[in-house]
């Protein structure tokens, strides 16, 4: 590889942080935000772990069209291309939400996203090899990654906050119920359904009603085991609203033994719609939870923030058409280039020594938190009867987009510097270590149920950070696996391929895994599953200067 400056007249800081916080972005929404707004909007952890899971595809078999971006046109136009597309994928989804068969047409954009993203991807990285030196190679690797992880963060952290807050000042307002488990003897009479009068509303405003107001559940050993609560509305909505019911605080030992959603719409708006409560697991004394009822307009929310991507990435378009640089590596192959043989790109790549050991590195690497990423936001949404912390989108979204976004950008950057000033051979295995062992606080959090935000984000920070640090060393690996023959961006495409493919397997297994084993177990397994990644780590071969800074490098 040439250690020559051939990128005359930009400054990388100009377009590095940009370029990969859009090549994050898509990647972000697909994979993960997906799952959040799947998971308010009440689909379940199995299916869409599947769905998203699935997703990973076009990532996977993206190296099989990587040769074409190579032979046809130049890797600036392909990244300006399809941003201007990622935007028409973005509006889509956005529009889609509204329609009543919304499910599958976002899965529809979504796939469309997927495939422009993963193409956008093959072209902006083959422009950072092509654009940059090895050793700024190695220098930006931290920086690239930690945009890329922020645009994570932008999209769980900062887009979930917006659509947080969008969701709880639309529909309806939110309504909370003290819940109190005390002796048979102070059970207050219970309310059936036929008790109910709805009183209507005469100022036209929809509010959730609840019966009783407060609720008492008896102790185990009483002669009954739970209570009824019932819920109306108080006029008729204009659509449809959907009334999710769940603890938010309290004994995890009080715990809802029905689903908590609830569907009212102008034809059953006046029926009352029954959620019991009891006590589960040993309490034996007085003990009091909080529960909450909310309506807000959850795909309003989701459709609005969507729609804010599609502006964003249209003024990507506008930005890079201007601002990326024109690196004479950057061109359209000739006539006889083109002829090379489409299989030799792929024969030369896994001709390359010890490329068996480097494949099962990148396929086993993220095992471990490929099923972690899946089920973290779900663990956090969940309601506490099924085992989760009970966040609200923007609580989630906060712990995410601040102290996480901190921790990730000290970790990233960390890795970058450390691998450039001593090569990435000396700190691959701390990377590793880095960015597995820190998945224990899930563990910690599922066993105690923190109910206290600091806690819950200061255990987000160690997660964050360690990530941020070791997928530093997994992306320094990949451009070395790419940079040992000519055809560098089709390599890294390919590398990037097994990257995905490693994430897409465990990822759609996770959702049937965690409902299997419940989240607890789960967590525990997921530790288990880190052993692979330092098995294959034992036998991968990486030179001790890559990535160190070097005088021609410099010069």
């Amino acid at each position: 590889m040439s250690t020559t400056k051939e990128n005359k007249g930009r400054s990388p800081w100009l377009w590095i942080p940009s370029l990969y916080f859009a090549e994050g972005m898509p990647y972000i929404i697909v994979m993960f935000v997906a799952s959040d707004m799947y998971k308010t909007m009440g689909i379940s952890n199995s299916v869409l772990a599947f769905w998203t899971g699935l997703l990973y595809l076009p990532w996977v078999i993206k190296p099989l069209w990587s040769p074409f971006v190579d032979m046809f046109s130049t890797k600036r136009n392909w990244i300006i291309w399809m941003q201007l597309l990622l935007a028409v994928m973005f509006f889509g989804v956005s529009f889609s939400l509204h329609l009543p068969w919304w499910f599958p047409m976002t899965l529809l954009f979504l796939w469309g996203m997927a495939f422009s993203s993963s193409t956008h991807d093959i072209a902006a990285d083959g422009f950072y090899i092509l654009g940059l030196t090895e050793h700024e190679q190695a220098f930006f690797t931290g920086i690239r990654s930690t945009f890329y992880r922020l645009a994570m963060i932008a999209g769980l952290g900062l887009l979930g906050i917006i659509t947080g807050i969008i969701i709880d000042n639309t529909g309806l307002d939110s309504v909370s119920v003290n819940v109190k488990a005390v002796p048979a003897s102070e059970m207050a009479a219970p309310i059936n359904e036929v008790d109910i009068s709805v009183p209507i509303s005469t100022d036209g405003q929809t509010e959730i009603l609840i019966f009783p107001s407060d609720v008492t559940v008896p102790l185990k050993g009483s002669s009954s085991d739970s209570s009824n609560v019932f819920f109306v509305l108080s006029s008729a909505p204009e659509e449809e609203v959907t009334v999710h019911f769940g603890q938010k605080k309290g004994s995890k030992d009080i715990a809802l033994s029905t689903s908590g959603l609830m569907k009212f719409n102008a034809d059953n708006w006046d029926i009352p719609q029954k959620q019991t409560i009891k006590v589960i697991g040993k309490l034996s004394g007085q003990a009091d939870s909080q529960f909450i009822a909310k309506a807000g307009n959850i795909p309003f929310g989701w459709s609005v923030s969507i729609a804010f991507l599609g502006v964003l990435f249209v003024a990507f378009t506008l930005y890079h058409r201007y601002m990326l640089p024109r690196p004479a590596r950057d061109r359209e192959p000739d006539a006889d280039e083109k002829k090379e043989s489409y299989f030799e790109i792929f024969a030369s790549f896994f001709r390359q020594e010890g490329i068996l050991a480097s494949v099962l590195f990148m396929l086993l690497y993220r095992f471990s938190e490929a099923q972690l990423t899946k089920m973290a936001s779900p663990f956090l949404l969940d309601s506490r009867e099924n085992g989760g912390l009970a966040l609200s989108l923007t609580e989630k979204s906060f712990a995410y987009g601040t102290v996480g976004l901190v921790a990730l950008l000290i970790g990233g950057i960390s890795g970058g510097l450390l691998a450039s000033r001593h090569g990435l051979k000396k700190w691959i295995w701390w990377m590793a270590l880095a960015i597995n062992l820190p998945n224990t606080v899930y563990i910690y959090m599922s066993f105690t149920m923190p109910s206290n935000l600091f806690v819950i984000n200061s255990m987000i920070a160690i997660e964050q950070f360690g990530y941020g640090f070791g997928f530093t060393g997994y992306m320094l690996y990949m451009l070395y696996v790419a940079g040992q023959g000519k055809h560098e961006t089709a390599h890294f495409a390919i590398t990037t391929g097994f990257m995905a493919l490693g994430m897409m397997i465990p990822g759609m297994m996770s959702g049937w895994i965690q409902e299997y084993l419940g989240y607890q177990q789960f967590f525990i397994y997921v530790i288990l599953c880190t052993i692979p990644s330092f098995i294959a780590l034992y036998f991968i071969k990486i030179k001790p200067e890559f990535g160190k800074k070097s005088e021609s490098a410099s010069a």
